[in-house]
């Protein structure tokens, strides 16, 4: 059991304990009275600020309504005089831009495209909106009156700036590819650049708002004949300034400081060989005085020709660059095929004028005049692919023409090479023709002076000669190809010359001058072949060609010392009498002794009469010809005087024995010479 003490003390306790949470309880019961005195009181608030609001709601919205709705209708009123002033504007467009359209753009460019952007503006307006208003015509007219002042400034801009390329200029701008020592970039400036950028600015606006291609019409006319004008300057320039080797100097080039890097003279492909076309020309038709002038102008003119092409070339690049600045990139490749017409016409007449004078002298046999084809025609085939990207685009008329200018020329060197080697065979054997002391004939020497200009031009004539050719191996064209027909058409040459000059041989009465002449144009032809390449070209296809020659030209020698045998038959010792010596001769065989001495004199006098007069140019030849005659008959003259000089067949020896064994070599030593 608890004690009494112990349970009071607990109870107290517990009283205490429960008197506090009485007094907390009550605490919290105040507390929550407090409160919802409070909660009523902001209620009341509150109810009371949401009344208010609700009032001076209900008084503001409608204000706001009317102050929203009076600030529309001021935006309205704004936009509204807004456009009221944009159309008026239009009203006014005419007004305002017709002096400035009356006066034109000149001098003021933007400002009048920007009073043009403005009438532009008024058109479209009056068109979509009041269609039937007069101002719509006004506009109109005057749009149509700004277009056309457009139009013609773009014409009068073109043609006061627009002037042909000075020769000289052009010289130096063919000469960059190929003779410049120091490369130099040469320009063309075809127009100022402000006028450049002003016509610019007006094609731009022609195209996009004039809806007109007439102005391209205009470019290309206008640039037409420039271009035009500046090839017909530089052949004018040729004409007036040319050397008479053809060559010409740029002046641009020769005023030049010493110290600045120059130019070489301007060739054209085969210029180096002119001198010897020339004579080449001179020599197979005979020509001198006014006719050899002829010549030097025909040369200046095939120069100045080439020159043209190449001018052309440049030019063209030139000018389709400068188009594309001002024509849309759609009509450029059309307006430059119209550019370029006329200048490449006047090319391809002219072209055309060579070959059909060509024909023309083909005809008469001038064979020299095949030689104006072979430098044409290798400068078109070289420069064939530069024409071909100038004219890529164009149409295939315009491409075509090159092509069959070449094949013209082709066909006329084919023909003319071809009936050059059958003229060579039919050349006919008459006497007045021929040289009487059978030197190289005139025929042999054009033959092979025509033939080594072949050399300077290999591929050109092969490709003559290949374009007749209907083989399979003539369509896969290659270079050896071109050199077996050109070796093939030389062979056939050089054989109808040994043709013919055999039958030329047969109009002298002399075997031995036949044997001479035939000597000589051999051994004339084995030293041209030798000097040049062309025995190496004709190697190709005739191997023992050299050898051949050789053989002939002995042939001929042996032919020759044929002649003598009537003057040493008389001393040989197979026809010599038989005697014993010690014996006194008979009469019949002191006869026989005199006639010997006497035929043999009268023979060398005759010959060495005849033979001097005769002619062996090459002088290795000659003295080896002399040589050996003068070795056989000294050694058969040595061999008769020994045996017969101290015979007494005579009482006048000197009679008989009229020349020493050494004058003998003398008199053969003076053998084709003219001049001993």
């Amino acid at each position: 059991m608890i004690p009494t003490e112990e349970a009071s003390t607990r109870r107290r306790e517990i009283e205490e304990k429960l008197k506090q949470e009485e007094e907390t309880l009550s605490f919290i019961r105040e507390s929550l009275e407090k409160s919802d005195q409070l909660t009523k009181n902001m209620v009341s608030i509150l109810s009371s600020f949401e009344s208010r609001l609700m009032k001076l709601e209900n008084s503001i919205i409608p204000v706001h309504k009317q102050t929203e709705n009076l600030q529309r209708l001021q935006e309205n009123v704004e936009k509204t005089l807004f456009c009221l002033d944009h159309v008026i504007s239009y009203y006014h467009v005419a007004k305002d831009t017709e002096k400035i359209i009356r006066e034109g753009p000149t001098g003021r460019l933007e400002e009048y495209l920007g009073c043009m952007a403005k009438i532009q503006k008024a058109v479209e307006y009056f068109q979509d909106n009041n269609p039937d208003s007069p101002e719509l015509n006004t506009v109109k007219l005057l749009f149509e009156k700004g277009k056309e002042s457009l139009e013609s400034e773009f014409r009068s801009l073109m043609t006061r700036h627009s002037k042909p390329v000075p020769p000289i200029l052009i010289l130096d701008l063919i000469s960059i590819d190929e003779e410049m020592e120091t490369q130099e970039d040469v320009t063309l400036e075809h127009l100022p650049e402000s006028v450049l950028q002003d016509i610019i600015r007006i094609s731009g606006w022609l195209v996009e708002y004039g809806r007109n291609q007439d102005f391209m019409n205009v470019y290309y006319q206008i640039r037409s004949s420039q271009l035009d004008r500046s090839v017909k300057g530089l052949k004018e320039h040729f004409r007036k300034n040319s050397s008479s080797s053809g060559v010409p100097y740029s002046p641009a080039v020769q005023n030049k400081r010493k110290d600045t890097p120059t130019k070489k003279p301007i060739k054209r492909p085969g210029h180096e060989h002119d001198l010897r076309v020339k004579h080449l020309s001179d020599t197979l038709t005979d020509k001198h005085g006014l006719a050899a002038g002829r010549d030097d102008m025909l040369d200046v003119e095939i120069d100045a020709y080439i020159h043209c092409v190449s001018a052309f070339i440049k030019l063209a690049q030139s000018e389709y660059q400068l188009l594309t600045e001002i024509i849309p990139e759609h009509h450029q490749k059309k307006t430059f095929d119209s550019l370029i017409q006329e200048s490449l016409d006047n090319l391809m007449i002219e072209g055309d004028n060579i070959v059909s004078a060509a024909r023309k002298a083909i005809m008469r046999h001038d064979y020299s005049a095949v030689l104006t084809i072979f430098p044409i025609l290798k400068h078109l085939k070289q420069t064939k692919p530069e024409f071909d990207q100038v004219l890529q685009g164009t149409a295939a008329s315009t491409k075509n023409k090159l092509p069959s200018l070449i094949t013209s020329m082709e066909t006329t060197g084919a023909k003319a090479l071809e009936d050059f080697a059958d003229n060579i065979k039919n050349n006919p054997d008459k006497e007045y023709n021929m040289p009487k002391d059978g030197t190289v004939h005139e025929l042999t020497s054009n033959a092979i002076l025509f033939l080594q200009q072949l050399l300077d031009f290999q591929e050109t004539a092969g490709a003559m000669l290949a374009s007749q050719e209907t083989s399979s191996s003539a369509s896969s064209y290659s270079s050896e190809f071109s050199r077996r027909l050109l070796s093939t058409y030389i062979c056939k040459v050089l054989g109808n010359l040994q043709l013919n000059l055999l039958s030329k041989s047969k109009v002298y009465e002399d075997p031995a001058l036949s044997a001479i002449f035939l000597h000589n144009n051999y051994n004339y032809i084995l030293k041209s072949l030798e000097k040049s390449e062309l025995i190496q070209l004709v190697a190709v296809t005739q191997k023992t060609a050299e050898r051949s020659y050789r053989e002939h030209i002995e042939q001929q020698i042996l032919t020759y010392q044929r002649s003598w045998l009537k003057v040493t038959d008389y001393i040989s010792e197979r026809n010599l009498p038989v005697f014993q010596p010690g014996v006194k001769l008979k009469d019949r065989e002191r006869q026989v002794i005199k006639e010997r001495f006497k035929g043999f004199n009268d023979g060398l006098e005759e010959l060495c009469k005849i033979q001097k007069a005769w002619a062996i140019p090459d002088m290795e030849q000659r003295d080896k010809i002399r040589q050996a005659q003068r070795n056989i008959v000294q050694e058969i003259y040595a061999a008769f005087l020994n045996r017969y000089g101290n015979v007494p067949f005579t009482k006048n020896p000197e009679k008989y024995i009229k020349y020493r064994v050494e004058q003998v070599g003398e008199m053969i030593e003076k053998l084709f010479d003219t001049s001993a």
